[in-house]
């Protein structure tokens, strides 16, 4: 399958990725042309990577990048 012909993902924005080739984890916002973007799980920049370098996650890695951003979030906040 080429890239123009990758089909958007089943639960659209609601889907989790991994770029296999960094490793990083996001969210579908959209799709680029031919490239989903993908944002940080606990927020910030967008950034393309191609359908095929895409992995979806399973339910378990998906909730574990949720806790892992509500952990480092809770680490780093102030308190009055």
């Amino acid at each position: 399958m080429t890239p123009s012909s990758a089909p958007t993902p089943k639960g659209s924005t609601s889907a989790y990725f991994m770029d296999t080739r960094t490793g990083r984890v996001g969210q579908l916002m959209g799709r680029d042309g031919t490239r989903y973007l993908l944002r940080p799980v606990g927020g910030g920049r967008e950034w393309p990577c191609p359908p095929e370098e895409a992995r979806a996650l399973s339910a378990i890695e998906k909730m574990n990048a949720l806790a892992d951003d509500t952990s480092s979030r809770s680490r780093t906040r102030r308190r009055p």
